[in-house]
Order: structure tokens, then sequence, then C-alpha cells
């Protein structure tokens, strides 16, 4: 007879049902165990043997794939990860993720010879019949704006940038800036879905899961892919963010991102409640284990692996989180670079100096989220603060992995979803106006491993509305990005439903070797 119900030290095991589980998941395990259940399981036996038996047991199995340079499966690496497929220049990647749709002719597409028809209409054969959205489709006029700010040439590149971003100047023979990116999507979700999944709809694994799942962990106590938002600045027009941008979709759940809030505690319910020591925790998730594995050998559910995996690496973020964030350690010459912002939890700073202590922990992707870039009106107000708020942590955040030795294998991203178009949204005047949605061209940059230092790549039209040499689809940006991380995008799949399931999708994408080093 055991002395204590719920101890594990006596001579009998735990009994399930006085586990201190909530009450809706003994009422599940119950279901399990009825008549009821278990007939209605075994009378789908014989109709999924049959399935099978047509279809092959692999159509029901989803499993990652890669293949080597003859299309051979690649040996598979540790805990069931594909290895990459060519010797990988960057190991991490940190994604800096303006959401919203930075105005690329207001920072880095430089058009000098728009000062001459500002407020002129923007002729029809550019617009063509491109897609307008609703917020300016019934405009009479598509009067153009000239960007309001300067530009300087920076660097032994000679490239333009402006005058809102003297610290991103500093650091142009780093980067490779992309002018010609584009998308097929004109709305923030679908295009947002599409720069961080592949696809503009839900359920779909994101780069971040993709990369997680692929290369595996180079750190035992913290996650392999985690997320960073901003604060919102309520002065700012901020758009919703969701955790399916960070969702693994058919991949599984542990490979989705593990975000860390802006305040308060880093993650909820990670600290132990009042009264329960390391020790009793330690019993209790050892005790919910076993329950885990008989559920596991009942009903064979691979995500019960996912949830035996989260709850092993929520006890040991208890210990490596608190050290993650305490920054009392970081000498002065930090903050000199970064700025006092970066004292400020939850700033864009502050999330990039995170970013740089987590690629020293080995986390493979790190991706902040910077809401506020969709200036329909008041660009000449909103558009400085956005750039005061992520230009020097761009610049701090790069300067800083080049110090230490990280950005040779450490690539950087900054994108958004789309840009802004040349003619203004709503009222024009010579101090302010306002950019829509343009999904024809927009700049990004990336910089470290794998990305080629000191290009400017493609070109866009006189008005900064059509690309006119060397275009980059999304789907070959994405391509691009796998390549720098050792993927070959066509050959790094995953089978689900009966389909090779991959980031770029199906249609045709390809690597950009120009972006290349």
């Amino acid at each position: 007879m055991k002395q204590h119900p719920n101890c594990t030290d006596c001579e009998q095991g735990p009994d399930v049902m006085n586990m201190p589980v909530p009450t809706e998941l003994k009422r599940e395990w119950a279901a399990i165990e009825t008549r009821r259940q278990f007939l209605g399981r075994s009378g789908k036996v014989l109709g999924w043997a049959g399935l099978a038996s047509l279809l092959g047991e692999t159509a029901f199995i989803g499993d990652a794939r890669g293949a080597d340079a003859k299309g051979q499966p690649a040996k598979q690496a540790r805990d069931g990860f594909a290895s990459p497929h060519f010797a990988p220049k960057a190991k991490r990647a940190i994604y800096l993720f303006m959401s919203g749709g930075p105005p690329q002719i207001d920072l880095l597409d430089y058009k000098p010879n728009l000062a001459a028809l500002y407020d002129k209409d923007i002729p029809a054969s550019v617009r063509g019949a491109q897609q307008l959205t609703g917020m300016t489709s019934g405009q009479a006029r598509f009067p153009i704006a000239p960007s309001h700010w300067a530009f300087k040439q920076y660097g032994n590149t000679g490239t333009w940038v402006s005058d809102l971003l003297p610290y991103t100047g500093k650091m142009v023979d780093d980067l490779t800036i992309i002018k010609s990116t584009n998308t097929d999507a004109i709305n923030h979700e679908p295009a947002i879905m599409l720069m961080n999944t592949g696809n503009m709809n839900a359920g779909k694994p994101c780069l971040g899961s993709w990369l997680s799942f692929g290369l595996g962990s180079m750190n035992d106590n913290l996650p392999t892919f985690m997320v960073l938002q901003t604060k919102v600045n309520p002065k700012e027009n901020n758009q919703p963010v969701s955790s399916r941008l960070w969702g693994s979709g058919y991949l599984p759940s542990q490979y989705a991102g593990v975000g860390l809030r802006s305040s308060g505690e880093p993650v909820l319910y990670l600290t132990d409640p009042n009264g329960v020591d390391r020790e009793v925790r330690r019993k209790m998730l050892d005790a919910v284990e076993q329950i885990n594995q008989q559920t596991l050998a009942e009903l064979g559910d691979p995500e019960t692996n996912a949830r035996i995996a989260q709850y092993e690496m929520a006890y040991r973020m208890q210990m490596s989180v608190p050290e993650l964030v305490d920054l009392s350690k970081e000498p002065q010459s930090t903050w000199d670079l970064y700025g006092e912002d970066a004292k400020e939890p939850g700033s864009f700073a502050y999330n990039c100096l995170l970013a740089r202590r987590m690629a020293e922990r080995g986390v493979r992707f790190t991706q902040i989220y910077k809401r506020g870039w969709d200036v329909h009106d008041n660009v000449t107000v909103t558009l400085p603060t956005l750039c005061a708020e992520t230009d020097r942590a761009c610049y701090a955040l790069v300067t800083d992995l080049k110090r230490r030795g990280l950005l040779d294998d450490t690539l950087v991203i900054w994108a958004g979803e789309f840009g802004r178009t040349v003619y203004s949204q709503g009222g024009l005047t010579p101090q302010n106006y306002g950019r829509d949605h343009h999904p024809r061209c927009f700049t990004t940059w990336m910089t470290g491993g794998g990305a080629r230092p000191g290009v400017t790549y493609g070109e866009t039209d006189e008005y900064s509305y059509n690309v006119v040499k060397d275009p980059v689809p999304v789907r070959d940006f994405n391509a691009t990005v796998l390549r720098c991380l050792g993927f070959d995008h066509n050959k790094f799949t995953y089978k689900f439903q009966g389909l090779e399931q991959k980031l770029t999708g199906p249609a045709p994408a390809s690597v950009v070797e120009g972006l290349l080093a």
C-alpha cells in the first residue's frame, strides 16, 4: 500500500487519475479507455490497412528528405535531421522583419530625377494594369511624391543611402542590397505569410521552422528558433502579427518559434509555482513523461513526442532564459554601440542585443518583428521615428557580430513584406504625403554568412515602380537564404499528405547566384 497517493518513491507506480493534472485531461484519458472509444478505433483498422496496402506506408508518414548532389537521399544527422546538401556558409540566421512595408524610395532606392516631377501624375504606361488597393483605387489622381529626404553616397561602393539611415550608410560595404525584390501579394496578411512561409495561406511551416528542423540544435538549453516582438509605438500604424508567422505548420510542433515577451516574465509559466522546487518539478515531469509514453504507445501520435521534448526544453529554460536576458555583465562598450535604448526591454535595440546573445549561445534562427512601417499617411513624421528606432540597432548588431567573429557564419536579413508607391496616397504637400502598398518592387538586404558584401543587386525604373533588371521574387529570395545555410530548396522537402512539400512551394524558384559570396 502506498503511503502517499502521488508519491513516485513508493513501491507502486503513480495512479494516473490521481495525478495533479487538469480535469479535462483526465476526462480525455478516461475517454480513451471507454469501450465506445475502443470499438470506434477498432472499426477503422481494416479500412486503414486496406488504404495503406494501396498507397504504401510512406503515404501516411511525414518525413524530412534531403538529397545529395546526385539526387540520392542525404544521410541523416543526429536526431533525424537531414544533413545540408552543401557546406553551409552560415550556421545560423537572424531575420529583422520590418512589418508593414518600408518605403524603398525614401530609404535605399535613390531616384533624384523625381524632384522635377513633383505633383505630376505617374504615367499610365508605368502603372500598367497593376491591381490597386481599395485605399487608392478611388483616387482621381496619382501624383508623384519625391522623397522628402536627401541621399548621400557611402563606403567604397559609393552606395546611395537616405539621410534617415546614417548608421546603415556606415556598413554598406558589408551589405548585399537587393532593390528588385518583388511579391505576388498586395495586402499585408498574404504578403507577410508569403515572405515568412513561402505561401499566402496559413498552415505552412515558416523559414525558421524549416531551418530548425533541417539543421537541429546547437544548444540543448535554448530553443532552436526564437522570436522577439518589438514593443509597439502607438503613434505608428501597427499591423498585427500572429504566431502563425512563426508556426511549424505540418512539421512537428517542437520546431515552431518560441517567443520571448517584451515585458514581465520572458516566457509565461516557465517559473515554478510557489512551494514547488526543482526536485519536485523534476519528479513531476518524469511522471508526466511516463504517461505521455503510454499515450504514444496507445495512439502513436508523433505530437506526443513533441510534447515530451517541449516539457524537457521548458525545464532547461528555467535556468538558461534568465541567464540569456541578464544584461548586467555587458561591458560599457556594448551600450556605447547599441545606445541607451538597448536597456529598455522590448525596444528594437534591446531585441538586437538579445539576438547577438542568442547567436553566441547557439540559437539557429532568431526573428525580430518591428511593426509600424505601414505609412499610408504622415510619412514625414512617422518615418523618421521608425528609422531612429531601428537604424542604429541594425548597425550595432552587424558590427557586434563582426567584432566577435560571428558574422562570417551568421546570415543577417532585413526585409518587409512589400514596398510603397511613388505616388501619394491621399493629399500631397511639399511637407507631407502618404504611400500605399506596392508589390512590384521593394528593397531588402542581407549580410554575413554566404552573402556577397558590397553589392547592390537589381534595378528599378526611374519611378521605383517596376523592376527593370535582375528581379528577385520572394520564392527566389527564400531559395537563396536556404542556399546560404546549406540546403537545395528543390531537394529539401517534407512529405505530407502525399506531396513533397517545400518552403518555396510548387512554383519554380531559383537561387540568385549574384547574391552569394
